[in-house]
């Protein structure tokens, strides 16, 4: 007797028409999304927007808006391979409703709405407080490299900068003279040239020459900002290194791709990036500060990123940890005065050996130093690293954004 099979018949049409529920299980993360910004999220920055009647109607920006949140969630970023996605797999049905907006749809989308999708970040945060997931009893602080969109081939310093347009105006004012010859030989011999355009040869030369002495002037304008700078903020630009006269030294950089990005050093070496900040609370590691700038250093980042966690959740932490690249008698003396219990490394200490001794001055930093060795195994400052650091091993290793 032969065994008897499912049907599996391509050609059966369906009796009843399916529902975008039933795509996916109940509790799927994909109803949950969809549902939160739909019922849950103000979205009238965005929605406020659209008030032009004429033209085709535009895919609804709720639906838009939970799209983009539950690719994230996916580790998905592309513009393009979202529209996939809602090709292709029933998760993403669920969301759409079978709609299927085109990468440049989804593309700039996010670009119209970028700081109104920023600010979607404090409404979720003041949920996950509602829901008890943000105490603020502890909170640890750390920050990671992220590369930025652009090589760092692409980065030139400034004394190459001067060199390289100086032999490249050379180049280019010869090449003109020669096309000014050859347009002369040209129109005496066939009485139809202009005498306006320059040879295709000459372009790719004179577009690099213009942008060589953009950086430059730049970078030098950068310089003089720094210079009239009393009290640079971490969200200002690192200033390039200057010369007594308020000039760049030649080794400041600028990024052509990407000009407000900075080579970073990272364990791995040297990258084009920046660097991401992040404050999680201890209770579910929700993050509850974050900002990303070009500096090199964590320690400038911390009263930026105290002020942040108590502008996003309304109040201050009560305990925060940090590593030694936070440690400075300047913040130790903001912690104090915020009256905020810190537990911030005051040295590198490598796995299994004990702490050395701290050489610093500061008895601040030494007063620190003897409360983490007095605390031992028990220290608070242990928590930092279960809190922080699979935060970001899940933000750059599960989804993939690095």
């Amino acid at each position: 007797m032969a065994k008897t099979f499912r049907d599996w018949n391509l050609d059966q049409g369906m009796l009843l028409p399916p529902s975008v529920r039933d795509f996916v299980p109940a509790g799927h993360l994909a109803h949950f999304i969809r549902d939160l910004v739909s019922q849950e999220l103000d979205l009238s920055a965005i929605l406020g927007v659209y008030s032009e009647e004429k033209g085709y109607p535009p895919y609804h920006p709720v639906m838009m808006t939970a799209l983009l949140l539950y690719s994230y969630c996916q580790g998905l970023y592309s513009s393009r391979r979202i529209a996939k996605a809602c090709v292709e797999r029933i998760d993403f049905m669920a969301v759409t409703a079978l709609n299927q907006p085109d990468f440049r749809t989804v593309s700039d989308f996010r670009k119209r709405h970028l700081k109104a999708l920023e600010g979607l970040f404090v409404q979720v945060l003041k949920l996950c407080q509602t829901a008890g997931l943000a105490r603020l009893g502890h909170v640890a602080l750390d920050g990671t490299k992220i590369k930025a969109n652009a090589s760092k081939h692409k980065a030139m310093s400034y004394g190459r900068m001067r060199t390289t347009e100086a032999a490249l105006t050379q180049q280019v004012r010869g090449w003109l003279a020669h096309a000014e010859r050859e347009d002369a030989a040209e129109d005496h011999r066939f009485h139809e040239a202009t005498g306006e355009e320059l040879p295709d040869w000459v372009a790719h030369k004179q577009q690099r020459l213009e942008q060589i002495r953009a950086a430059r002037l730049a970078l030098e304008a950068e310089a003089r900002a720094a210079d009239g700078r009393t009290q640079p903020s971490d969200d200002d630009p690192p200033p390039p290194p200057t010369r007594a006269d308020g000039t760049p030294k030649d080794t400041a950089q600028r990024n052509f791709t990407d000009p407000d990005s900075r080579i970073l050093k990272t364990k791995d070496g040297f990258v084009q990036g920046y660097n991401a900040q992040i404050a999680g609370d201890a209770n579910y590691q929700i993050i509850v500060a974050q900002h990303l700038n070009a500096h090199a250093t964590d320690a400038p980042q911390l009263p930026g990123m105290l002020h942040r966690i108590k502008q996003n959740t309304g109040r201050q932490a009560q305990e925060l940890s940090a590593d030694a690249g936070y440690c400075s008698e300047a913040n130790l003396k903001t912690l104090k005065r915020h009256h905020i219990q810190g537990y911030v490394a005051t040295g590198w200490v490598r796995h299994g050996t004990p702490s050395p001794e701290v050489r610093s001055r500061s008895p601040l930093v030494q007063a620190m130093h003897r409360k983490l060795r007095q605390g031992g195994w028990k220290s608070r400052y242990r928590l930092r690293k279960q809190v922080v650091e699979p935060v970001f091993g899940q933000i750059k290793h599960a989804r993939g954004f690095r």
